[in-house]
């Protein structure tokens, strides 16, 4: 029974698991999604996952979505490096509080930035009004503060001194703006020497490989768009605008 992984990889929480699959030498089928030509909406993809939306994992008859949910089973169920997720009740509450933390903290922030400096533009012709903008860049430095005050601290890595799925779930996310050209990461030396640890450990070959639809979004053919798009740029614009 062989396990398949439905991924596009300009998501963050797809990234997370590929690298994280790969790193761990887990064999999977690798069938590659592009959610901004709409392909989670096909009626193919709705017979695996009637949620319509990457990450999805298929082992046979089971399926499960979520990525917090799908790293989790990934280190229960193969032989991954116990760093991980480790067994002391502390660190794994330290883990769980993050991931429960990044979607609000880091990953709508992140994907702000994303959208409002880079897609938006790119879809409409139209840039997002210089104080939107600055609000969206303050709130990036605001959460990029708590992160390092009461995640990171002075800690090599958020819980202590060897990665975790924490370290890896909010390093993709950070990366998100960096496509964008804004890149969070100046002007943070604890910060930055953070996001180095991360990719030395991830290997900086496949940290590359699994960033590089990202950091080539600027090529994406708008042209052509589907409906989900359009309707999530407008509800984008709405919440930015507004």
């Amino acid at each position: 029974m062989s396990l398949e992984l439905y991924l596009d990889l300009i998501s963050p929480s797809c990234r997370a698991i590929y690298i994280f699959a790969k790193m761990n030498n887990i064999h999977f089928d690798y069938f590659p999604m592009d959610v901004l030509q709409g392909q989670q909406h096909s009626k193919e993809f709705e017979a695996i996952s009637v949620l319509r939306k990457v990450p999805v994992l298929r082992e046979g008859s089971f399926i499960l979505a979520e990525s917090v949910a799908i790293l989790l089973y990934l280190t229960h169920k193969y032989s991954t490096s116990i760093y991980w997720y480790p067994p002391n009740i502390h660190t794994r509450a330290s883990i769980d509080e993050y991931m429960a933390w990044q979607h609000e903290g880091m990953h709508i922030t992140m994907e702000k930035v994303l959208w409002s400096k880079l897609l938006i533009p790119m879809i409409t012709g139209q840039e997002v009004p210089k104080e939107k903008m600055d609000d969206i860049l303050e709130e990036v430095q605001t959460n990029l503060q708590l992160f390092c005050d009461h995640f990171l601290k002075d800690k090599p890595f958020i819980t202590g001194t060897i990665i975790s799925l924490a370290d890896l779930m909010a390093v993709v996310e950070m990366m998100q703006p960096v496509s964008a050209s804004y890149n969070i990461f100046l002007g943070k030396p604890k910060l930055n020497a953070w996001r180095l640890r991360v990719e030395e450990t991830v290997g900086s070959r496949l940290f590359q490989e699994a960033h590089q639809k990202l950091l080539t979004i600027k090529k994406w053919d708008t042209s052509i768009l589907h409906p989900s798009v359009r309707e999530k740029i407008l509800i984008m614009i709405e919440s930015i605008t507004t």
